[in-house]
């Protein structure tokens, strides 16, 4: 359901920690969402002759209040598939990098090697 300020299911919440432009942007991409909404229950009435304006209002009313709640399920799903994807995608690069490090690790520690052997042979031919 709605409520007066079109917010279905709660509105922004505050204290969220998102930056206000991104607090703007939503604001301002949702207040388009609802005019959608309410130009399509117009629409959509528009070809009942038949109705009272009650019963319109009242079916605009429904018409934007489920089109509402259906965007907010989409958008809620879609930043659940974002959480997701970054998690998934913050684990590959940890593994990742640890592999990097790894390796770098290794090659230092191989070349180390070398040139302390390289080295020790080097002492031992000019001390002959």
């Amino acid at each position: 359901m709605t409520d007066p300020g079109h917010r279905v299911g709660g509105g922004p919440r505050p204290g969220g920690g998102g930056d206000l432009g991104n607090e703007v942007e939503g604001y301002l991409l949702w207040r388009a969402r609802i005019t959608e909404a309410e130009q399509r229950a117009r629409e959509f009435t528009g070809r009942m002759d038949w109705l009272t304006t009650g019963q319109r209002d009242e079916v605009e009313r429904h018409y934007v209040e489920d089109s509402l709640r259906r965007a907010r399920q989409d958008l809620e799903r879609i930043a659940a598939r974002c959480v997701s994807l970054r998690d998934e995608y913050e684990r590959r690069y940890r593994g990742l990098r640890a592999r990097c490090v790894g390796w770098a690790v290794a090659v230092c520690g191989g070349v180390a090697l070398v040139a302390t052997a390289v080295s020790a042979v080097t002492a031992v031919t000019l001390s002959r």
